[in-house]
């Protein structure tokens, strides 16, 4: 895939070919896997690296090279700490700074909005590029965090106090849970684990679309799958999808590093990962203030 939605489409390392090739490289604790049993793996860039070919042919699990400029673990931890970093700060200025009290709500609210369609615009920017733009991915972080300070100040303040701090703990231990999963091979990320989560996630993604045209054109709450008793179903399936697309993004980093992926690809895992973290928070934030609404 050479573009992706913000949200729930994933464009792997790999630039022309698709997806980076699921099975090119063993998970943890999982078997080799050589190119001639492998019909993907002749589809990831990266395994026309001649350390990869080495280590495919012998049937070892792929090995990074060792040269210089070649993606590690750090750079990827790095780029994606600046990244939430930058939102997390902004959204904390938003939150202080722009009030949500009865004379000051519809203009903070507005800022938020408008900062998450720019963010939207920006994320798209960046999928259609063939590389990964450090300037563009900071900018969307920092504008995405005007958008979460603003809405978890409404949801805090006006719904349900403790809110944000709640889906924060909930966000990182989905994050944590599925790290240790995925680390210890209970998820097994595949070309079938893929296309199951990317069809669950279009059917998500286009019923969602469905119920906000009716709010704006019918009003109310649509079709009702984002309040009450439905929208606490279905923001359960978000968190569940967010949950899969870590371990997709899991599975990029993986794969990046085994084959000797580009130290600038790092800026691209971290997108990713800010990506899902934010869909699982703002699950999380919708399901605490419904729950909180029905009190």
């Amino acid at each position: 895939m050479r573009s992706r939605n913000p949200v729930f489409s994933r464009r792997g390392f790999s630039r022309d070919n698709g997806y980076a090739g699921f099975n090119t490289a063993p998970q943890a604790g999982g078997p080799a896997v050589g190119t001639q049993g492998n019909p993907y793996a002749q589809g990831n860039p990266y395994a026309q690296n001649p350390y990869a070919q080495q280590d495919l042919q012998q049937g070892a699990p792929p090995q990074a090279p060792a040269t210089t400029g070649r993606m590690t673990m750090d750079d990827v931890v790095q780029r994606t700490g600046t990244t939430l970093g930058t939102l997390i700060v902004t959204a904390a200025l938003a939150w202080v700074l722009l009030p949500v009290d009865d004379a000051n709500i519809s203009r903070s609210y507005g800022i938020g909005i408008g900062a998450a369609l720019i963010a939207m615009v920006l994320a798209f920017v960046q999928s259609f590029k063939r590389k990964p733009v450090p300037a563009l991915i900071l900018s969307y972080a920092a504008l995405e965090g005007v958008f979460l300070g603003v809405v978890s100040s409404v949801v805090d303040n006006r719904i349900a106090s403790g809110a944000a701090m709640q889906a924060v703990i909930g966000t990182m231990a989905v994050f944590a849970g599925v790290l240790i999963a995925y680390r210890a091979g209970w998820i097994r990320v595949n070309r079938r684990f893929y296309g199951f989560v990317m069809a669950a996630a279009l059917g998500f993604v286009l019923l969602m679309a469905v119920n906000l045209l009716f709010a704006v054109f019918g009003g109310g709450d649509g079709l009702g799958f984002r309040s009450g008793p439905l929208g606490i179903f279905f923001g359960v399936i978000g968190i569940i999808l967010g949950a899969c697309f870590l371990a997709l993004d899991f599975k990029q980093v993986e794969d990046g590093i085994a084959y000797g992926a580009p130290k600038e690809e790092a800026w691209l895992a971290a997108f990713g990962l800010t990506l899902t973290l934010v869909w699982i928070y703002m699950e999380f934030l919708r399901i605490i203030a419904i729950l909180n609404s029905n009190d």
